[in-house]
């Protein structure tokens, strides 16, 4: 076997300044090694994870305390399979490794994590990145399941054949990240020209001469993997029957796809169920908030913009939290379980007929909570022509920010039937086929581009599928907690200023009659004058001019549209008084109320969306495509279902 020498980490330090000091490491490892989640133990930020590869899709910074004389810069690096740029994302961990990354520095160490459940073939890895010369820890992660399950490993042994440090840790128990940070503190010390040095076994042992395989040839990779793990004691974990029992079932042909469109459809009548009362709740408390501080408000201009334009408008928005979070803690509970990579592998006999393959389903997946880094995600797609397809169609998956929306109208439009024995609702079917109208849409476009502009061969799917694993109560709060977040802060500022622009714009001009200053009623004033100017375009769809307004606002992030709609309706003396759903209930019809869901299901109505399609694409000339196509479609399926509608309720 052709083999090449290299030096240990140990040997490739030693001439370091004696000023020097340890501020960089890098994070890096196959996906779905574990990574992001040792990344958040590290540093106490809440970065996504998900029980499947291609999560992180760029690199992450944080801060790690408690080594060397300063705080250190940890970055979580895409997950990779080698050194070759075969994708966006391995391009991003490689330049980063090797110290090309414009605007960041060259890693000081490495901290390189591999799956303990599959070792010999994550080692495949350690080669190419102990020839970059970088002080290197390997971490075994997940060794309590590798334990757990019969596996075995002497860790001492393999850090004297790879001659460099390793550490068995499990990221989700917080268990050996000791050993991690005395490492990096003796990079530190050596670094800084310390010969004391914190001791520990696991850093100090004799290493054997360090061969490594020609880097490139996978052939030769492999074998020298298989050789390290039989030569360290390595055995593999017995496979779990209970993960055989259910992929038979959950992969299964017929019963995979049927069990997933169940699953589907019992997290939205949960809810509808469950989430639409405790939206009504916290909307009452919203109501009574905003009358408990109408008293303490000067009465007049001041007290009308700030309750029945802000408060009125935010509050509208704000109501339906409950409802994202509940849908959330589902999605999160199917991610951290590993259930959705499985649902990849059954979404991939779909997506096949599209042109689209499974490595499609994780940003199109990605893109019900936000197609901004859904579309960033499709860094993981290979093929050119295949990632450009995904983004384009990417924005046609309904996103958590379309939910308002279509909860507002069904709640004001549909009526709450049950079938079934109480089981399922037509509220629930509802919102299912606005997901399923997304889908179709998606999938028709993507056929259409890669049998045309974007035709390619076809490319294989390649899945490693994750252990099934128990979600933890720290990870499903962490996810629930950022997404509040997200959520309020979006209400506290692009809302927030809308809302009020819009109500300054309700009561403009102003007129003076017998020395008082009087507004003008809301069809006269300038975003009446505005909503009237566009309502011969929309009025086929069913919508008046306040929806066009809604439409209009809505482009800067789809939410605002409800908020729009509370802002003018709360402005308008004839319904500020009356709840959005009725106020709308009275001034739309059932037609326009459908054709309104529809509209919102197809149109990209998105700024974020459309600037990160530009730098995804390099261009402005397929977000334009985009945005141009999806208007087009909408238009003319809320003009289709507006006609059908009236037809049938004639």
């Amino acid at each position: 076997m052709s083999t090449s020498s290299c030096c240990t980490p140990a040997q490739s330090f030693g001439t370091a300044p004696l000023d020097a000091k340890l501020l960089t490491v890098a994070l890096i490892g196959p996906p779905n090694s574990g990574k992001s989640t040792l990344f958040n133990r590290l540093t106490g930020l809440r970065q996504k994870v998900a029980n499947y590869p291609g999560v992180t899709v760029e690199q992450h910074m944080g801060k790690m305390a408690g080594v060397g004389r300063a705080d250190l810069t940890l970055i979580d690096l895409p997950g990779i399979y080698s050194l070759d740029p075969y994708s966006e994302d391995a391009r991003v961990s490689i330049d980063v490794l090797k110290g090309e990354m414009p605007g960041t520095p060259k890693p000081d160490a490495v901290l390189l994590v591999l799956d303990s459940l599959h070792l010999t073939r994550q080692l495949m890895l350690a080669a190419p990145i102990l020839t970059l010369g970088l002080p290197t820890m390997i971490i075994l992660n997940m060794t309590d399941l590798m334990e757990a399950r019969g596996g075995e490993i002497n860790p001492l042994e393999l850090a004297r054949e790879l001659g460099t440090p390793v550490a068995q840790v499990s990221a989700t128990q917080g268990t050996g990240i000791d050993s991690i940070r005395l490492f990096l503190s003796n990079i530190d010390s050596k670094l800084q020209g310390n010969s004391a040095q914190i001791s520990d076994d696991s850093l100090q042992f004799h290493a054997k001469p360090l061969v490594l395989p020609v880097i490139g040839n996978a052939a030769s990779t492999h074998r020298w993997a298989a050789q390290v793990s039989n030569r360290t004691g390595y055995r593999a974990p017995l496979s779990a029957s209970a993960t055989h029992r259910l992929d038979e079932i959950l992969l299964h042909r017929i019963w995979g796809p049927l069990l997933f469109l169940l699953v589907v459809v019992g997290v939205f009548e949960v809810v509808f169920s469950i989430g639409q009362p405790l939206s009504d709740g916290f909307g009452e408390l919203l109501i009574r908030g905003g009358d408990l501080l109408r008293p303490l408000l000067p009465s007049g201009w001041i007290q009308s913009l700030l309750l029945d334009g802000a408060w009125k408008g935010v509050s509208s928005v704000l109501v339906f939290l409950p409802q994202i979070l509940l849908l959330f803690l589902f999605i999160g509970i199917l991610e951290d379980s590993g259930y959705l990579a499985r649902a990849a592998l059954i979404a991939d006999r779909v997506m096949r007929t599209t042109g689209l393959n499974g490595k499609a389903f994780i940003p199109l997946l990605s893109a019900y909570a936000c197609a901004v880094p859904a579309i960033m995600a499709t860094r993981t797609i290979e093929n050119k022509r295949d990632r450009f397809a995904t983004i384009l169609v990417t924005p046609f998956m309904t996103c958590s920010a379309r939910l308002p929306v279509y909860m507002l109208l069904i709640a004001a439009f549909v009526p709450n039937l049950v079938y079934l024995h109480g089981i399922l609702g037509l509220r629930t079917l509802v919102m299912l086929g606005l997901y399923v109208a997304g889908g179709v849409a998606a999938f028709t476009t993507a056929r259409i581009l890669k049998s045309s502009i974007l035709k390619s061969s076809e490319t294989p799917f390649i899945l490693e599928l994750p252990q099934y694993r128990m979600p933890t109560l720290h990870s499903l709060s962490l996810r629930l907690i950022d997404r509040g977040w997200v959520f309020l802060r979006q209400a506290g500022t692009v809302i927030l200023s809308v809302t009020m622009g819009l109500w300054v714009l309700a009561h403009l001009p102003i007129s003076f009659v017998g020395g008082h200053a009087t507004a003008p009623e809301l069809a006269d004033s300038l975003i009446g004058k505005l909503g009237h100017l566009i309502e011969p375009l929309i009025q086929p769809l069913g919508f008046n001019w306040k929806i066009g307004i809604g439409l209009l606002s809505s482009v800067l992030a789809r939410e605002v549209m409800v908020a729009t709609m509370g802002t003018l309706y709360g402005a308008d003396p004839a319904t500020h008084a009356a709840h959005l759903q009725t106020a709308l209930h009275h001034d739309m019809t059932l037609g326009g109320a459908l054709a309104l869901m529809i509209f919102f299901a197809f149109a990209m109505q998105c700024t974020s969306t459309m600037a990160v399609v530009r730098r995804e694409t390099n261009s402005w000339k397929w977000p334009a495509v985009q945005f141009i196509y999806m208007l087009a479609l909408a238009w003319i399926s809320a003009f289709a279902v507006n006609q059908i509608t009236m037809w049938f309720l004639r």
